[in-house]
């Protein structure tokens, strides 16, 4: 079986880790989220490429779900120490090493896909990771502007990070999405996908960001393949981090139904609600998205592969 998940940051990578281990023998590509990507203290770094290749590789820090195990944090109190910033994102020793690798090998010519191929070598994933683009792509958002009048545009990372989305976002824009070309072989593999899966990532800044890149949702919508989606929703609130925050800025509500709907029928064949949110069952189906309850919450690797059984049992059901 040939799948295609398109990823964000931790909710996507704890996903593939349940998908794996429910479907072992699988094919699996994951397009990963670029829009995230920020370049400090002059090094590229991309934080949902590297959550995804670290929680598969075996180099996470479990409980925060980012960054590295058994980090030390020695150069970024050198730097703080230098008065160089910015200090509230915190890069340790041994992310430094990825984030300079990878700067450098960038600045010898090679493309984000290549960097990200070579990076893999070493953490040996068990998926192939394709960056959703090879071309600069950054999420900023539109808020007020806290020292004076009107609003101004910040990073994504500065808006999550820094501010905790502790402000209302007025926009989120992929800030050069749409002259970005997919990277190489994402729409082969969507083309030649058996299935396609949302995991439950950020809808608006996590797979909605991928979706931005011209070509991707079409290349989705025209495959002909089940397309399935697992909400992030539950209970009318996040399972983890602030997506409230952001879908509020693109007009929609913060329940399971709203998102399958944002999504679309057009694009969504099939949605899984969890069982706190069987009422929206009707709602979904009602827009023409197949629906069904099962429990969402990644506990651990094995409900999160049932959660991965759920959805691919949707998927043929949909197929059939």
């Amino acid at each position: 079986m040939r799948i295609v998940v398109l990823a964000g940051g931790i909710g996507g990578a704890r996903f593939l880790r349940g998908l794996m281990s429910a479907v072992p023998d699988a094919d699996i590509t994951v397009i990963g989220n670029t829009g995230d990507d920020i370049h400090l203290f002059g090094l590229k770094v991309c934080p949902d490429l590297d959550t995804v290749m670290y929680t598969l590789g075996g180099g996470i820090h479990e409980e925060q779900g980012w960054g590295r195990a058994e980090e030390t944090f020695a150069v970024k109190e050198e730097l703080a120490a230098y008065g160089v910033g910015p200090e509230w994102f915190g890069l340790g020793d041994r992310d430094f090493a990825t984030h300079i690798v990878r700067t450098q090998m960038m600045g010898a010519g090679y493309s984000l896909s290549a960097v990200t191929e070579a990076l893999c070598a070493r953490w040996q994933p068990g998926v192939r990771l394709l960056p959703m683009t090879d071309d600069r792509v950054e999420t900023h958002v539109l808020i007020d502007d806290p020292e004076g009048e009107g609003r101004k545009a910040v990073h994504f990372q500065e808006y999550w990070v820094r501010m905790r989305a502790s402000v209302p976002a007025h926009a989120v824009v992929p800030v050069g999405a749409d002259q970005a070309k997919p990277a190489p072989g994402v729409l082969e593999a969507i083309a030649d996908a058996d299935v396609v899966l949302f995991p439950p990532s950020n809808p608006v800044v996590s797979v909605g960001t991928i979706l931005a890149v011209p070509g991707v949702r079409e290349a989705i919508a025209d495959a002909g393949v089940p397309v399935v989606g697992l909400s992030p929703i539950v209970g009318d609130a996040p399972v983890r981090g602030m997506a409230d925050k952001v879908l509020a800025a693109v007009g929609v509500e913060s329940t399971a139904a709203a998102v399958a709907k944002h999504y679309g029928s057009g694009l969504l064949d099939g949605w899984l609600v969890d069982t706190v949110d069987a009422g929206a069952v009707d709602e979904v189906e009602a827009a023409g998205i197949r629906c069904r309850a099962v429990p969402l919450m990644m506990a651990d690797t094995e409900a999160t592969a049932r959660m991965a059984t759920e959805a691919l049992a949707l998927a043929e059901e949909v197929r059939a």
